[in-house]
């Protein structure tokens, strides 16, 4: 890993995120949104998964790079319009953290290396993209799932259920084990659920 350039390319992704004008407070501390969860992705992958090459590191800081521009209020409010929001965002967010590596210095095999990763190309296939997708399901079910569900109150608990499975399906059995030995903290209002969600 080139330090000098990964640092780089990490203070201009954060620089990039701080200008969400989306707030979010963490231990009595408010943050620009996306630069929270940035940061609480690095945290996630450094206790997941500390020997990640360089590529995953600069794809899990730049997952949701500048997502606030990227409304969903721009697509139809149908399923459609969410799948079609979700590829778009996708494809924003390669060319996004792809800019800004290289303004940072950073050559073209890298950045093609990257970009693919960050927009979830080859899930189950290739495994630093694979990587990322357990290190995004670990900070959803430990950071953002209980506000999730505060959000949904008109869902019963078969569609919850149906849910978490639906994230745990996409996670590694690396990942499963990590959740289930108490390495992330698990919302403790929603474990019977968990574990009845993750039970075959």
């Amino acid at each position: 890993m080139t330090q000098e350039l990964y640092q780089a390319a990490i203070v201009a992704f954060d620089q990039a995120n701080a200008e969400d004008p989306n707030k979010e407070m963490s231990d009595g501390k408010e943050y620009p949104k996306e630069l929270l969860y940035a940061r609480r992705m690095s945290d996630m992958q450094a206790r997941y998964a500390p020997e990640a090459s360089e590529a995953v590191k600069l794809a899990v800081r730049a997952q949701h790079i500048q997502r606030w521009k990227v409304p969903r209020s721009n697509y139809p409010m149908d399923k459609q319009g969410y799948l079609q929001w979700r590829t778009g965002l996708y494809k924003f967010h390669a060319e996004t953290a792809g800019r800004i590596m290289q303004e940072a210095g950073y050559d073209d095999a890298m950045i093609a290396r990257v970009k693919p990763i960050v927009s979830k190309k080859g899930l189950k296939v290739n495994a630093e993209t694979q990587l990322m997708e357990d290190v995004v399901d670990l900070v959803f079910i430990e950071h953002y799932l209980t506000a999730f569900v505060a959000q949904h109150p008109e869902y019963d608990e078969a569609k919850w259920v149906q849910i978490i499975r639906r994230t745990w399906q996409k996670m590694s059995t690396r990942a499963h084990e990590f959740a289930l030995a108490g390495k992330i903290k698990l919302p403790e209002a929603l474990v019977p659920l968990i574990l009845k969600a993750v039970q075959d």
